[in-house]
């Protein structure tokens, strides 16, 4: 589908979707180091800059492991990725000499993420970020400490072709919409009503 925003924004915003194909291609080291720059300026509470970035490429020593906690449908089409992280998050900062409870640390590497996406697009790269995998798994096999959280997977990488995609995504291998903003922003209080108007149009 085309996207057209409703309001005059940067293309990026909208041009930015996340395809399941890739063709494979060796990533520079400069376009992963521009995309993580770019997280590293996100903004975040009290600066604590929670997020860290686990990065696997094809070849690396965990780069099956990588593979191994995902879901099996995510392997059929992110093995062909020409990078993965892992998004972490630190649940906790310091605070006045104190360690406390960082209750906005998954909101905050929801931010870095998002300007890596960006980042990379603007180089020409996609990105993809996959929930579906193993959490427990994935703590185990890469050794993530209890004190952080595991938030997300990305796969990265040049868009592929449809025919370079298993069979079973090719119906949704297109950018999707949005809904408008009279059903997202709200004055003051949310109103629940535009919720069940939606629902009924279904």
């Amino acid at each position: 589908m085309s996207r057209s925003p409703d309001h005059p924004i940067n293309s990026m915003f909208f041009e930015r979707w996340s395809p399941r194909s890739f063709t494979g291609e060796a990533i520079p080291d400069a376009v992963l180091q521009s995309a993580f720059e770019a997280a590293r300026w996100a903004p975040s509470a009290m600066n604590a800059q929670p997020w860290r970035f686990l990065l696997a490429r094809p070849g690396d020593e965990h780069w099956q492991t990588f593979i191994d906690v995902m879901m099996p449908r995510n392997r059929l089409w992110a093995a062909k990725a020409s990078a993965l992280v892992v998004i972490l998050s630190e649940r906790q900062l310091d605070r006045r000499d104190e360690r406390v409870d960082n209750h906005s640390h998954s909101f905050d590497a929801g931010a870095a993420w998002a300007n890596f996406a960006h980042q990379a697009l603007l180089l020409g790269w996609h990105t993809h970020g996959i929930g579906g995998f193993d959490n427990d798994a994935a703590r185990e096999r890469l050794a993530v400490p209890d004190d952080f959280a595991i938030e997300a997977m990305i796969a990265l990488g040049r868009q592929g072709g449809i025919e370079a995609l298993h069979a079973d995504f090719h119906v949704g291998e297109a950018p999707n919409g949005r809904r408008p903003l009279a059903e997202t922003v709200f004055a003051g209080t949310l109103d629940v009503s535009a919720f069940a108007e939606e629902e009924e149009a279904a």
